[in-house]
């Protein structure tokens, strides 16, 4: 990198420092046991788009609260790494890689490694990808591809192919499962991280054939290896989804992202709720002496932990508490508070349908409302869904859901509420008429 620029970041790092001095932070209420021996941030799809914007505000304030709950352990203080598993920039333009590196720069401290990689899409956007992974080295000093120990823990990151018409070639793929056969034979009981843009296909939410941000290149490897915890983004689904969070041969983690989220609903993809760009998460990831680990899906913008999970030695194939199946099988109905009422409000040919929040069973979130109309004759007239903000930590005392297309007749109103394995409350009904 050039004096001249070093000089012009220096400056706008200098710049940032003081924009970030005034983001305002406090440690997340810390509710469980836990003694680390690590403690990272585990975080995709940031999207900087220039100089100090939102998207740049939310990186370090990702930052400043990772060093927050940090500080606030009096028995492991440290943030060791940050991880970003790729889409650092909106467009792929150098003054944006520029900008992410003002942003990190301004709140990183000397203790703490920036692990990132580059992805296909959006980071790819306005140079080659090899000009890209040459800009990113000359900028941030990191490999696009690497292979790093941080206290005694392997990380391995890959970026998007050189080659513009690869996504990741055969060579990447012959690296990783060298890589992990050498950070594996060091000690076959601690996990490995890997780390790279978009999912390994049909693991977590938003990785499956239909939802199409999984990719298949990793899985032959990755299946070799059960040490192995992946972090992946692209999805933009959110981290407090209980899909999110798989175990199969591997574990594989769903980051979530630092701007935006999205979702599948039945055969409909990549939807955007109203205010899905005011969520921003990442994880808290920390690991023990025994290599138990807690994820820790952190609400940026509330300042707020969403969830929390402890994978007991997942290197071990035996302990496999997060498969499908078996939260699936976990997965309980959702129950609405006593004496809940279903209320109605008819607008001509629609219906607004309100019901009082449902509760969780089995300490995962509601993910979905549906609402039926059904005729007199038993038949669905109309049905509708709706997602609750579960995605963030905003407790809604009511949800509302607006049916449509209603011809005149008598109906029967029922609405449910439904967790992520589609297990549906009992349902709250109300009688309708459409004169």
């Amino acid at each position: 990198m050039s004096k001249i620029l070093s000089m012009f970041l220096s400056m706008l790092t200098a710049f940032s420092m003081l924009f970030g001095s005034m983001i305002c932070v406090k440690a997340p209420e810390d509710t469980g046991e836990f003694t680390p021996v690590i403690r990272f941030i585990a975080s995709s799809d940031t999207h900087v788009e220039t100089y100090f914007d939102i998207e740049s505000g939310r990186i370090q304030k990702m930052l400043r609260l990772g060093y927050a709950v940090a500080d606030a352990d009096a028995e492991y203080n440290a943030l060791d790494a940050v991880l970003i598993a790729g889409d650092l920039t909106d467009d792929g333009r150098k003054d944006q890689f520029n900008a992410v590196s003002v942003a990190l720069r301004s709140v990183l401290r000397d203790e703490t490694r920036f692990l990132g990689v580059t992805a296909k899409s959006h980071d790819g956007g306005t140079m080659s990808r090899r000009e890209v992974h040459d800009y990113y080295t000359a900028l941030t000093g990191n490999t696009a591809d690497f292979h790093t120990v941080v206290n005694g823990y392997h990380f391995i990151g890959l970026s998007a192919s050189d080659d513009d018409g690869v996504h990741y070639d055969d060579s990447q793929i012959a690296w990783l499962r060298a890589e992990l056969q050498a950070a594996t034979a060091e000690d076959p009981a601690k996990p490995v991280f890997v780390m790279h843009h978009e999912h390994v296909q049909n693991t977590v939410y938003g990785s499956s054939d239909f939802e199409g941000w999984g990719v298949p290149y990793f899985t032959d490897v990755l299946n070799d290896f059960p040490q192995v915890v992946d972090f992946s983004g692209h999805s933009h689904y959110p981290l407090n989804d209980p899909r999110s969070v798989w175990q199969g041969a591997f574990t594989a983690i769903g980051t979530g992202a630092v701007y935006y989220a999205e979702f599948t609903v039945d055969d409909v993809r990549t939807i955007h709720p109203d205010g899905n760009r005011q969520v921003s998460t990442c994880w808290i990831v920390e690991v023990d002496a025994n290599n138990r680990i807690r994820l820790r899906g952190l609400d940026i913008l509330a300042q707020k932990f969403l969830c929390e999970y402890v994978l007991e030695n997942p290197a071990d194939p035996a302990n496999r508490e997060y498969t499908p199946e078996k939260r699936a099988a976990a997965s309980q109905a959702p129950v609405f508070p006593a004496g809940a009422a279903l209320k109605l409000k008819r607008i001509a040919g629609t219906c607004d349908c309100t019901v009082p929040a449902a509760a969780s069973a089995d300490g995962m979130p509601v993910v979905l409302y549906r609402a039926y109309a059904y005729d007199a004759d038993g038949n669905v007239a109309a049905g509708t869904w709706t997602i609750p903000k579960y995605y963030v930590t905003n407790n809604e005392k009511t949800v509302s859901l607006r049916l449509s297309g209603l011809a005149k007749g008598t109906y029967e109103i029922r609405v449910v509420a439904e967790t992520a394995y589609g297990v549906d409350s009992e349902p709250l009904t109300a009688q309708l008429t459409v004169r």
